[in-house]
């Protein structure tokens, strides 16, 4: 079905000729460069989660736009969102992607000023990344575990359709407490925008379609013990300690 998200590499019995696009045999996270002011906090040692590894319920998120009268391909609005990607993000937030760009395994920085933590820091890698869709996978510590799928493909009129598809679990009983009373909304409120800014990129507008299901109502207590990577403690931690660092210090890895 078109703007569905790959599935796992674990589960995908792939043709080899695909291995191109998925990120290959990634244990750990590593950033090659951070960029001047910039935290790497929570990203490197980190390993990527899915909704397998994930506490709370699990939540299927679909946000797509139409992009009526751009003329623009799906591969054309797939290309300038890879490209142009940390443009399009909330504001107070920044999405630091790496030189290379968002090839499959790259991992890119995301410093986000939230409620009650200037230094969150999380970060995000790409999975699967080709001509008509991308794919991030979330690390340990992120406040949810799971893929985000970005896509474009041509409906039943023929008009470019821009999509976001999230697979999703809160990471801990931290982050599962906070859903209902701000994290849900912050989520809808950042992919809603996203596709606004691209819409708006290609010279044209409309209303953002949102659609949420519950994929699975049980919280996973087996993994209650993702919170020892909860990004949120460990960044207010960060921030609280801050005075104590030497200045010339860059680039924190944990």
């Amino acid at each position: 079905m078109a703007g569905q998200p790959p599935q796992p590499k674990e589960n995908l019995q792939k043709n080899p000729r695909d291995a191109a696009y998925w990120a290959q045999g990634v244990k750990a996270l590593k950033i090659s460069e951070v960029p001047e002011g910039a935290v790497n906090l929570n990203v490197e040692g980190r390993r990527v989660v899915g909704p397998l590894q994930g506490f709370g319920r699990m939540w299927q998120k679909t946000y797509r736009i139409p992009l009526e009268g751009s003329g623009a391909t799906p591969a054309e609005v797939v290309k300038v969102w890879k490209e142009r990607f940390p443009e399009f993000w909330m504001p107070g937030n920044r999405f630091l992607a790496p030189k290379g760009g968002l090839a499959p395994g790259a991992v890119a920085l995301i410093n986000s000023d939230v409620p009650g933590s200037r230094w969150f820091s999380t970060g995000v890698m790409v999975l699967y990344s080709d001509e008509e869709s991308f794919t991030y996978m979330t690390p340990e510590g992120h406040p949810f575990s799971g893929w985000i799928t970005f896509s474009s493909y041509a409906d039943d009129e023929g008009t470019t359709v821009a999509q976001a598809q999230l697979i999703i679990r809160a990471n801990d009983p931290l982050y599962e407490l906070m859903m209902p009373v701000g994290l849900h909304r912050i989520e809808d409120r950042t992919w809603q925008h996203t596709l606004r800014s691209l819409a708006s990129y290609f010279g044209t507008g409309g209303k953002v379609e949102s659609r949420v299901t519950c994929l699975d109502p049980r919280r996973q207590w087996s993994q209650a013990g993702n919170i020892r990577y909860n990004a949120l403690i460990w960044s207010m931690i960060y921030a609280v300690l801050a005075p104590m660092r030497p200045r010339r210090e860059r680039k924190p890895t944990n």
